[in-house]
């Protein structure tokens, strides 16, 4: 296989974006401790199968600060030019000293940290955010775009109503350091990255965003038509969409979390989960299509998708990730999904 090459404008950032963005949680400890040469091997990799810029995408919560330690190394250690790299970073979260056993922001998912995390949003706090981010990536390489990292479930945590409107307050003024950043020339390109598109949605009302990233929103199992009306406004405003968790945390695959919970075909309410995957899959091995390719092609099915964005923890998958971007797939397939129910009948772009 060749090295991907395709690029398309990024909204109106000036950037060029590659098909396919790479997910770091893993370079932060995500539920195990990888070997510096493993990481460093994901990393090459990355610049094996795709030409530059290559794009990874990272937050200072990933492993309290350590994926974005992890990049900055692994890039100098690579000899990689700092034009050869698009950094995103999601910013919510600073380095904070580790006091207790482990990490107190998010116990049990991260393995082996020597820092703990705390988050910050407000004006002040994406400011240090930014800040701390740039020193840890170190040297030449900083980041190019810039966005608010999981607005949703800080405002879901709202004891109130009124709560929860100081806490939009708070979102707002990240987003105000975002534009100044901007508008200094140290970022290119502000945007959100959010589980919950309806956040999404009244965030790209009260402020300007160049670009938004989905997770676990528009998927071959989950796509409403009210989405698909939000995406088509996104994309006629010239807001570029990037599309995250197609597979829905690995479970449309055959995995055993589902949106980062894990599922059993014994619960009730998992049950249609489960007899859904069930004929996805069948479906898949009837057409003879790979069900994580059948999910990344997908995702790229709505007008104003530039890239999915795809993690590996093992350096011999980036291959593989690379290829799902590149598979066709037979229309007969999405038909077949339709007249299945596993696709909304109504669905405009495939089948």
């Amino acid at each position: 296989m060749q090295r991907l090459e395709t690029k398309a404008d990024f909204g109106n950032t000036g950037l060029q974006m590659p098909p396919i963005v790479f997910g770091t949680s893993c370079l932060g400890n995500l539920y195990q401790a990888l070997p510096w040469e493993t990481k460093l091997g994901i990393m090459q990799e990355w610049f094996d199968w795709v030409a530059p810029p290559v794009v990874p995408d990272t937050a200072g919560k990933y492993g309290a600060g350590l994926a974005l330690e992890v990049i900055g190394r692994g890039l100098r250690e690579l000899g990689i030019a700092p034009a050869d790299v698009v950094i995103s970073n999601k910013l919510a979260w600073v380095r904070a000293p580790l006091q207790t056993a482990e990490p107190t922001f998010e116990p049990g998912v991260w393995a082996d940290l020597e820092h703990d995390a705390q988050q910050k949003i407000s004006y002040a706090g994406i400011r240090e955010c930014y800040e701390q981010g740039c020193a840890l990536l170190g040297g030449d390489y900083q980041p190019q775009l810039a966005s608010v990292h999981d607005p949703d479930e800080y405002l879901l945590a709202a004891a109130s109503a009124d709560d929860r409107e100081k806490r939009f307050d708070d979102v707002l003024g990240a987003y105000q350091a975002l534009r100044e950043l901007k508008a200094s020339g140290r970022v290119k390109g502000i945007g959100v990255g959010a589980k919950d598109w309806q956040v999404i949605r009244e965030l790209a009302v009260a402020t300007e965003l160049d670009w938004v990233m989905f997770a676990c929103s528009l998927t071959v199992m989950t796509h409403p038509p009210e989405l698909l009306a939000f995406m088509g406004e996104l994309h006629a405003k010239g807001v570029a969409m990037i599309n995250s968790a197609v597979f829905h945390a690995g479970f449309l695959t055959g995995g055993a979390f589902f949106d980062y919970r894990k599922v059993s075909p014994d619960v009730e309410a998992d049950k249609l989960l489960f007899a859904w995957r069930d004929k996805f899959l069948a479906l898949c091995g009837q057409f003879g299509v790979a069900p994580a390719e059948a999910c990344v092609q997908f995702g790229f099915s709505v007008p104003g998708i530039v890239s999915v964005a795809l993690n590996t923890s093992q350096p011999d998958r980036v291959q593989q990730n690379v290829a799902s971007v590149r598979a066709e797939i037979p229309s007969g397939f999405w038909t077949a999904m339709k007249e299945g129910g596993l696709l909304d009948v109504g669905y405009p772009y495939l089948g």
